[in-house]
């Protein structure tokens, strides 16, 4: 087999077999097939597609191209949760909690923030001693115990993965819906859940922008799953504003707190729940999403979300104090409110700006290497929908010098849109696919 006979095959558009895939995911694997011939491949890729059945095979390929997590030794349904990415996304931190309080076990693989989305793992470890470089044996040990492991991805596991999105980030080929498909499904399931909930975004700050792009991402995602005899639920949301108030690492810890402590509600409570519920209904847990959303309302009142919380802080080395102290996370030195100019009704935003103003105050990275100030971010005052007068406060800029505050202020003013006609407010939750 060659793999250049493989690139001009897919160049002109006929479909690959599942042994030729195999050949070319275990070739990047092994550092057999060069970049440049990977690139060319996923070039056609992007160009061409793949069908369903090449897509079935480059995600099974991908997922057996490293280890595999083995958890059926804890009992119960086993459920993970994926987000495709956006602004003040803080649900993990809140339904993980919840779900497991529900005797729901759930161990969650997450990553780092890039760009303006934000990573769970940058939250956790924003968190004094917070560990999350938990191995499989540790994993094993936490979630019989206490059901609940929040972590960073194994190095081990979907090796071709991190090479292919390596090279797809610096070709143009990101936004390839087999490629995202596999990409994402690949570590699901690689990662050893029996469920799945998958929150795809759309909107201004999404990595999908529109609605049709998000829903066939999420049928594509369901039927992989079926394929894989996993349980898979899709939620289509929306990320026209950001999700929470609170933007950047230790900011979001104190939002999902919180929401625990029953202190906050709006779009971030509510999809937390949507999410948290969905994982209780595939995990046979209860009957219906409405029931679900009951049962972690429940949760938060009777303080066991929290109290599950703590006992995740404590397992993996943070302490619980943060929870009653906010004063022990990292703040930043330096902060700046931003005003509104004029006035009127909150009409829109460019969420993907807002993120962008996070990054530069240094709460996220751009690149890998970057180091980030756990310490930094913004606050929102508005949703859209508010009615303004100029010179209310529509947000507050944290981080370690004025003249980042100055460059976060400036992309917020432009990416908050007033007029003086009261909008439509965008629906949170498009579709749920099971």
């Amino acid at each position: 087999m060659n793999i250049v006979d493989i690139i001009i095959k897919k160049r002109d558009r006929h479909k690959l077999t599942r042994e030729e895939i195999n050949f070319f995911v275990s070739g990047v694997t092994d550092g057999t097939i060069s970049d440049y011939q990977t690139s060319a491949l996923l070039m056609a890729v992007f160009l061409n597609g793949l069908d369903r059945d090449e897509t079935f095979a480059l995600t099974d390929a991908m997922t057996h191209s490293g280890k595999t997590f083995d958890f059926s030794s804890i009992n119960g349904t086993k459920v993970d949760k994926h987000s495709t990415g956006g602004v003040a996304d803080t649900t993990t931190l809140i339904l993980a909690p919840l779900v497991a309080s529900c005797g729901v076990p759930v161990i969650k693989m997450s990553g780092r923030g890039l760009g303006f989305s934000g990573g769970t793992i940058d939250k956790l470890e924003s968190i004094p001693n917070f560990r999350t470089n938990i191995d499989e044996s540790e994993a094993l040990q936490f979630a019989k115990e206490s059901g609940i492991v929040l972590m960073g991805q194994s190095d081990g596991l979907v090796p071709a993965d991190k090479k292919l999105y390596a090279l797809r980030d610096v070709t143009g080929t990101v936004e390839s819906i087999p490629l995202i498909v596999s990409s994402i499904m690949s570590k699901k399931i690689a990662a050893g859940a029996d469920a799945i909930v998958l929150d795809v975004k759309c909107g201004s700050g999404a990595f999908m922008k529109n609605e049709k792009d998000a829903l066939e991402l999420s049928k594509q995602m369901t039927e992989i799953g079926k394929y894989a005899k996993r349980k898979v639920t899709a939620v289509i949301s929306s990320m026209d504003q950001p999700l929470g108030m609170n933007i950047g690492n230790s900011l979001e810890v104190i939002e999902a707190i919180e929401v625990l402590k029953g202190n906050v509600k709006g779009d971030l409570y509510e999809l937390t729940l949507t999410l948290g519920a969905c994982m209780l209904k595939n995990a046979g847990k209860v009957l219906s999403i409405d029931e679900g959303k009951k049962m972690l309302e429940e949760k938060i009142k009777d303080g066991s979300g929290l109290n599950k919380f703590r006992e995740l802080l404590i397992q993996q080395s943070g302490s619980d104090s943060v929870v009653d102290d906010y004063s022990l996370l990292p703040h930043a030195s330096t902060s700046k409110t931003v005003y509104a100019k004029e006035d009127g009704f909150i009409c829109g935003m460019d969420t993907d700006l807002i993120g962008k103003a996070s990054v530069a105050t240094c709460a996220g990275r751009i690149k890998k290497e970057d180091k980030i100030d756990y310490g930094a971010g913004i606050i929102m005052n508005v949703r859209i929908g508010d009615k303004v007068k100029m010179g209310d406060k529509i947000a507050e800029v944290f981080s370690a010098s004025d003249e980042k505050c100055e460059q976060a202020e400036k992309l917020i003013l432009s990416a908050v849109h007033i007029s003086k006609n009261s909008p439509d407010i965008p629906k949170l939750i498009k579709h749920i696919i099971e």
